[in-house]
């Protein structure tokens, strides 16, 4: 089509918007309870300003990195996300995409598509796991990644799913029955695009997890199946993670980590990377934009282990702020998934040459020409923008916000 292609990830959402049945779309951009996380992570990147330069600009971008032992083009990933019922491909078309812009792909225990079929995709494929069951069922689940050809796990341990939302949670099925075709109807008929791609596969969307099993054709549960099982199964220690990095024995990556003290114990444990996230805002509501976070933890750890971003990511020069406050490199979620459910494949590859377009653009303007020469110097940063959770060495704040920190206190 020749109007396929949109100039910005807003204008994805938009598209997304119009072709995605409202419970779908719903699904995809509300954060939990009252939604402070999910709007903090977009209005924390709109406060961090640049420092351009007049002449003497960059002439080269070269923004290559090397994640986790991967080499990409740009530094920028495939954040794993669940259930990708927005189009018929899902975690495929995404792989795909990934693979033809020359970036790492990230897929979740909580897929439509097996492990398998996502790897043949894209080679470049982290697993990302969940603490659920027991130790045999995870380490069968992790070995089954590992016949797969997966090159490095995500870790994936505090995620508590909060669906509850202030404006309403939109109704998600446990699985395509009668009950859910009849409340979903409305819905769907008001969007024919989205019910044709369907259509056309001669399928209906998905909702099992057959990541959530050991063996390709084993019975797989339904999402909030899979959901219950992790509910059950108890909180992992320290020394979890540390069994689970060795037992991987490969690259691997804690994501979910925002306080100093977490990003300390990781290092501890022999993780390879962190993602400083709060999980897109789907977690525990009131928790800082991740990118508040990111030069306290960068700043502790950043010299011994690779530090990643995910959260708020909707632009170029989003990349380029968090590299500029110490990121290796960052991961995107609903970016990507509007790309995907406007245009498929070719919508995904749409974001990835947003990002990397921008991160050209911001690059040229601040005189760098390697994405390893971004700095603090480059950026405008506000009085009281960071957040140093877990860390004693506490930025020095105004007098106003401490006498407020003090009366609260009392």
């Amino acid at each position: 089509m020749a109007n396929a292609w949109f100039e910005t990830v807003a204008e994805a959402q938009r598209r997304a918007k119009k072709r995605l049945p409202k419970g779908v779309y719903g699904a995809l951009v509300a954060g939990s309870e009252r939604g402070l996380t999910a709007e903090d992570n977009l209005t924390a990147f709109a406060e961090l300003g640049f420092a351009p330069h007049t002449a003497g600009l960059a002439n080269e971008r070269n923004m290559g990195v090397t994640v986790m032992g991967q080499s990409m083009s740009m530094p920028v990933m495939i954040s794993p996300t669940g259930v990708q019922a927005v189009h018929p491909d899902g975690e495929v078309a995404v792989a795909r995409a990934a693979a033809a812009r020359g970036v790492a792909m990230g897929l979740s225990s909580f897929a439509s598509k097996p492990i398998e079929e996502v790897v043949a995709a894209n080679p470049q494929t982290f697993f990302q796991m969940y603490w659920v069951g027991t130790r045999e069922e995870m380490l069968a689940r992790m070995e089954r990644a590992r016949r797969a050809g997966a090159v490095g796990m995500i870790a994936t341990l505090d995620w508590s799913f909060a669906y509850g939302r202030d404006w309403g949670s939109p109704f998600i099925p446990e699985k395509i029955n009668f009950e859910a075709a009849r409340r979903y109807a409305p819905q769907v008929l008001a969007r024919p695009r989205w019910l044709l791609d369907f259509a056309k596969t001669g399928k209906i969307p998905d909702l099992t997890v057959p990541n959530m099993v050991a063996n390709p054709g084993d019975e797989a549960p339904t999402f909030f199946g899979a959901y219950g099982m992790w509910m059950q199964s108890p909180m992992p220690t320290w020394e979890d993670v540390a069994w689970l990095r060795e037992q991987w024995g490969g690259p691997f990556m804690l994501k979910g980590v925002m306080r100093v003290d977490d990003a300390k114990r990781a290092v501890d444990a022999g993780v390879t990377a962190i993602s400083v996230s709060n999980h897109g805002g789907n977690n525990l509501d009131g928790t800082p934009a991740s990118i508040r976070a990111l030069p306290a933890v960068a700043d502790a750890v950043g010299d011994q282990i690779e530090v990643l971003l995910d959260g708020g990511i909707r632009r170029g020069g989003d990349v380029a702020k968090a590299l500029a406050l110490g990121a290796k490199a960052v991961m995107i979620g609903r970016a990507y998934l509007w790309g995907l459910a406007a245009n498929g494949q070719a919508g995904v590859e749409n974001v990835l040459d947003l990002m990397r377009d921008g991160l050209g653009s911001a690059m040229v303007g601040l005189g760098r020409p390697s994405v390893a020469d971004l700095s603090r110097e480059d950026i405008v940063i506000p009085p009281g923008f960071e957040r140093h959770l877990g860390d004693d060495k506490m930025p020095d704040a105004p007098m106003e916000s401490i006498t407020r920190r003090g009366r609260t206190s009392a």
